[in-house]
């Protein structure tokens, strides 16, 4: 169990790394509402209506952070309860980027800077991402543990997908200089399709190792 953990850790604090700068980022915004400015074209939006941009950054925060500890499973076998308790918390956070996501989309104007292709990605990565925490509340409510960590695992990949997109974004920056609008909208896609891509290979990478384990006798003889 302890080697267990110790392998496990290495990855959560890759995961907490990759939150540091949407919510470093996040923290930036909502000092200038708080603040009142500045203000100008590009986000004048946030000022007009701040409450969905201030419940998207609170909201990412606490999933981003506490969903990195929760999908430990030395944590969930060790503190069952606690899983389940911060798993209602951190279940709503994911409700709440899901729902200011798309709240955002559909009500905010489109900016210069972004194209309806950009628009676009961020209604479909709202949707897939509450369609998903719906799915995984439901799975755990029929008690199947698998679909429901699953569901939450693919979640948590698009809640996660800011970190990616900072990632993918910056070296282009760098190399490059800043991109059009029409390639910062295929990073950001790229950004959320990496972190799908990586939730499904560890589903499947799980379901094969599950599926490899032999029963335990008292399994076989419930099933028998």
């Amino acid at each position: 169990m302890r080697t267990a953990s110790r392998a496990e850790w290495p990855i959560t604090v890759a995961l907490l790394a990759l939150s540091v700068i949407p919510i470093a980022a996040g923290s930036v915004r909502l000092a200038g509402l708080a603040a009142g400015g500045p203000v100008d074209a590009a986000n004048l939006h946030f000022f007009a209506n701040p409450a969905p941009v201030i419940m998207h950054i609170v909201g990412a925060t606490l999933f981003s952070i506490g969903g990195a500890v929760q999908l430990l499973p030395s944590i969930r076998r060790r503190w069952p309860v606690w899983h389940r308790l911060a798993g209602r918390v951190l279940w709503f956070a994911g409700l709440a980027v899901a729902i200011s996501g798309l709240w955002m989309a559909l009500t905010y104007a489109i900016v210069p800077a972004d194209t309806w292709l950009l628009h676009g990605f961020r209604l479909a990565a709202g949707s897939a991402m509450l369609a998903a925490l719906l799915l995984g509340f439901a799975a755990i409510r029929r008690r199947d543990v698998p679909a429901h960590e699953s569901w939450m695992l693919r979640a948590y990949g698009l809640g996660m997908g800011a970190g990616t997109q900072a990632l993918v974004i910056l070296p282009v920056a760098l190399l490059a200089g800043p991109p059009d609008a029409w390639t910062y909208s295929l990073l950001m896609g790229l950004g959320w399709g990496i972190n799908l891509v990586v939730a499904e290979w560890q589903i499947r990478r799980k379901r094969r190792g599950a599926a490899g384990k032999p029963q335990r006798p008292e399994l076989l003889l419930k099933t028998s």
